[in-house]
């Protein structure tokens, strides 16, 4: 299961990590963001240990949605070493899912 990020947790589970860190920006009012929620849970058990997965609603943790450009969701992001390094929206993410945690 993805891990739920709040402001409070961003940097200590996202910036601070040495694994990959993919995150779901996501809200519960947005139909494809619930249609990727659930890969977004089965690449979480399948990267157990390579690479930790979360998610963050941007209604309730906006400021992080700002800070990183997400204007549309759902956005997932890729982190390493606290930087982004892979960057997917909307659609795209359905065909690009599985390669984010590579």
């Amino acid at each position: 299961m993805a891990l739920e990020i709040t402001d409070a947790t961003f940097d200590e589970v996202v910036l601070k990590n040495d694994k990959p860190v993919v995150v779901d920006f996501w809200a519960a009012w947005c139909g494809p963001c619930r249609m990727v929620g659930p890969i977004i849970d089965e690449v979480s058990q399948e990267y157990d240990g390579k690479a930790v997965v979360g998610k963050v609603d941007v209604d309730a943790n906006q400021q992080f949605a700002a800070k990183y450009g997400v204007r549309n969701i759902p956005t997932v992001l890729v982190f390493k070493d606290g930087e982004i390094v892979n960057r997917q929206v909307g659609a795209e993410l359905f065909q690009n899912l599985e390669l984010l945690a590579n």
